[in-house]
């Protein structure tokens, strides 16, 4: 008989630094140092109470972390899976806490593109698409993929939407219509980058960066951090914040570094980490109040749709098209059929300092608990943290409800 950690553990601080200019004064371990302390204040927790740390980042092992912030772990996780790093990294640190191995888990990460090109004498503006070094590095992809000029991060995703668009029919406007939702989301956030409203048509006038992906669908590059606090059920309830649940978690992977090795341009891990972890938690895509998933590209928003089953396959097109996923289906009182998504504004236009999943995690608890402030959706039981992972590849599900039972 299988063991499930349902309700074992709950998110129960979280916190996160972004600034609306895109640039943080803070960097390197300033920055997580702050994001890790503000988290645990925001449970009532401080370092002395941590045996458990994951970490993972540019130059970022939770082994350095936890001895520049003085925690002796008795359990440590580097766990590292692109943007879905950090629900996979909870994931982990629920089992290990129904294992006895840990109590309390600090999760951390904070990266700064912008500053630290400003910092090292150049433009604070990254070139979207970037490479990084350790793609660069991957001799497959210079042998199978780059001679074709397939291009990091943007090629893969752009492949994936227009196999979609092949398929299934499904419109540029319909795309288009993903990045006007998350905008409205974001002109509620003060600290979102990208707030003034845009429309369908703004979309699809922004300049391609690789046909069919326009510049308006396409994440940010900016700094920012993030942390968030997972603890048993047990103590959860007696802690500063209502406790986050963790009813459901779960990863899967179809491949690694290369989209050529995707089986289905249009189908993903997800499909698997979704059933898994909405298995474990005991509820359907209908019961789910609020959805956070990751929005490099709006097509990895459409894809988390289909696979995580709100629609069937191919009809992620028409299911977003009627606005479901933006504030004026939510607010005062959510229609039928309504489901907010990516509340904060997204990697879109909120913040996407290169791995986004950390954001996924702290807007979710804050909806669950009921302190996302005018973006606040009402009456959030159950809402779901997504993660896509490279180009992608890994995808980690999270399933947080206010109730354990």
């Amino acid at each position: 008989m299988g063991v499930t950690t349902r309700g074992a553990a709950a998110i129960v601080g979280v916190a996160d630094e972004v600034s609306p200019t895109g640039v943080l004064e803070r960097y390197g371990r300033d920055l997580h140092t702050s994001v890790a302390r503000a988290a645990l204040a925001d449970a009532g927790l401080t370092f002395a109470d941590v045996d458990g740390i994951a970490a993972v980042g540019n130059l970022m092992q939770a082994s350095e972390l936890a001895e520049h912030l003085g925690v002796k772990p008795r359990w440590v996780d580097n766990t590292m899976t692109g943007g879905s790093s950090f629900e996979v990294l909870v994931q982990h640190a629920v089992a290990a806490i129904a294992c006895d191995m840990a109590e309390v888990v600090l999760v951390v990460y904070g990266e700064t593109p912008r500053g630290d090109r400003a910092r090292a004498g150049s433009a604070p503006e990254r070139r979207v698409g970037e490479i990084p070094y350790w793609v660069q590095q991957d001799t497959n992809i210079q042998e199978w993929e780059g001679p074709y000029g397939i291009r990091p991060w943007l090629g893969p995703y752009a492949l994936a939407m227009r196999r979609h668009m092949h398929c299934f029919g499904t419109t540029p406007e319909q795309f288009a219509e993903i990045a006007v939702s998350t905008r409205r989301w974001a002109a509620m956030n003060p600290n979102a980058k990208l707030r003034e409203p845009i429309t369908i048509d703004d979309v699809l006038a922004s300049p391609y960066e690789v046909e069919p992906v326009h510049r308006s669908e396409v994440c940010l590059v900016t700094d920012g951090g993030g942390a968030c606090v997972v603890t048993s059920a047990a103590r959860a309830r007696d802690l500063r914040q209502p406790p986050a649940y963790i009813l459901g978690a779960a990863s899967a992977q179809t491949h690694s570094l290369m989209i050529s090795e995707m089986p289905d341009l249009t189908v993903t891990a997800g499909v698997e980490s979704g059933a898994q972890a909405f298995a474990m938690a005991g509820c359907t895509p209908s019961d789910v109040d609020l959805l956070m998933t990751y929005d490099s590209f709006t097509v990895t928003v459409l894809l988390a749709l289909e696979d995580l089953g709100f629609c069937a396959k191919g009809e992620g097109g028409p299911y977003v098209e009627d606005g479901k996923l933006r504030p004026s289906h939510a607010r005062p009182e959510r229609r039928a059929g309504s489901l907010p998504t990516n509340t904060n504004g997204g990697g879109l236009c909120y913040t996407h300092p290169g791995m986004y999943g950390m954001f996924l995690i702290t807007e979710a608890a804050r909806q669950v608990r009921g302190d996302a402030g005018e973006r606040q959706v009402p009456d959030v039981e159950i809402a779901v943290a997504h993660g896509c992972g490279v180009v992608l590849s890994t995808f980690g599900t999270l399933v947080l409800g206010k109730d354990a039972s």
